[in-house]
């Protein structure tokens, strides 16, 4: 047996995307070894969709019986003018759409689905956590030795960068700038169910689209909790203003919604926000052994809901190609990325332009309307090719 074989492949984090991957690969047999600053600590967060796509994935994946209790499936998906409160659409998730699919639309919180994976993969003996932070590394004929913040070095058969936005691997391979800010801003808040006045909907998820703004409504937690997004276009930002997206900016930004919707951010919190940022789609995400997965490869804005869901199509795919080629990692990584590479780019330019149509104004909100309540929405088209998943082999996971 050539000795790299019984390296582990590192997996630099330990978010959704990582657990994922280092999931996939020892179900085939990889011993996998998982680098992550705080490997004790689940993922911070609050709710997290997971269209039929993500859901076929964590079925494959074997974490749906522990994830079960704490998911919920909402029964339609309802986009509402937030200026005059009015419905635009609507897409029923119901019989028809899980014909279609196959699986169903699900919420749930980000806390719930890291605990759910990070007791499957501890479940696989050749699974492995180890507390650090990637610095760098350096490629061997047949491995990798990467070296982390506090000094260890740990070689590798090869390593798998999934730290995210912000990630040191990409910077290296990728080199582009880095992260793009878009002067998005997202407040959120997650209340008890019996806090919610407004009952109507309460099963459904809600999406509140105004001009530059929008506010989405669902349930987590088995149903027992409602979380709270809501995301606006900062004006300091547009300014080219450093400080941009502070709590007067957030309150002002609804002041020309309807009142029931300007009523629901009594349920935010306002001691934190988050200042979104993309990534410009790359052409190679690979380096020798090393290579990328999820928001390190192809950060997206949430308007597809996909970034999460793409990292898991990744972890599958990677997988795959690594047990086709297994003595040639460079080679499994190349075909790794060339199957994934124009899908996720896809998915970072369309959210950028649901992005764009959710927050239309003056005419061309008017516009939106009625297109959107014209058209028929049994098959959601927009959204078709996302849905039905990614071409994945038979053998189960």
């Amino acid at each position: 047996m050539d000795p790299s074989e019984s390296l582990p492949i590192i997996i630099a984090g330990g978010g959704i995307g990582g657990l994922c991957a280092a999931l996939a690969l020892a179900r085939k047999g990889f011993p996998v070894k998982v680098l992550e600053r705080a490997p004790e600590v689940g993922e911070i967060g609050y709710g997290i969709q997971i269209a039929p796509n993500g859901h076929a994935i964590l079925d494959r994946l074997g974490v749906m019986e522990m994830l079960e209790p704490q998911v919920f499936y909402p029964d339609a998906l309802i986009l509402m003018d937030a200026v005059d409160n009015k419905e635009i659409s609507r897409i029923d998730l119901g019989k028809s759409f899980q014909e279609r699919y196959k699986y169903r639309y699900f919420v749930v919180h980000r806390r719930d689905l890291h605990a759910a994976l990070i007791e499957a993969c501890r479940r696989e003996e050749s699974f492995s956590f180890e507390e650090g932070e990637v610095n760098g590394y350096e490629n061997h004929p047949d491995s990798v030795s990467v070296t982390c913040s506090n000094g260890k070095v740990l070689l590798g058969r090869a390593m798998i960068g999934v730290e995210g936005l912000r990630s040191k691997t990409r910077a290296r391979i990728v080199d582009d700038g880095g992260p793009r800010a878009t002067g998005h801003v997202v407040y959120r808040g997650l209340v008890p169910i019996e806090e919610i006045a407004n009952k109507q909907h309460v099963n459904s998820m809600i999406v509140h689209v105004g001009p530059g703004c929008h506010l989405v409504q669902y349930r987590l937690r088995g149903g027992t909790v409602m979380n709270n997004v809501a995301t606006f276009e900062s004006p300091a930002f547009k300014r080219w203003e450093h400080d941009y997206g502070g709590i007067d900016e957030f309150k002002n930004a609804f002041l020309h919604c309807a009142p029931q919707v300007q009523d629901l951010l009594k349920y935010f919190s306002l001691d934190k926000n988050w200042l979104l940022h993309d990534l410009q789609p790359a052409t190679n995400w690979t380096d020798g052994n090393v290579t990328l997965l999820g928001d390190a490869a192809h950060a997206a804005l949430q308007y597809l809901a996909q970034g999460a869901i793409m990292a898991m199509e990744d972890s599958l795919v990677l997988a795959e190609e690594l047990e086709r080629q297994p003595a040639n990692v460079n080679a499994a990584f190349l075909e790794y990325q060339g199957r994934r590479l124009n899908r996720t780019a896809r998915v970072v330019t369309t959210a950028r332009l649901f992005g764009a149509i959710m927050h239309a104004s003056a005419g061309e909100r008017l516009l939106r309307n009625e297109l959107a309540r014209k058209r028929d929405v049994s098959i959601p088209w927009e959204i078709d090719w996302l849905y039905r998943g990614v071409e994945l082999e038979e053998k189960v996971y």
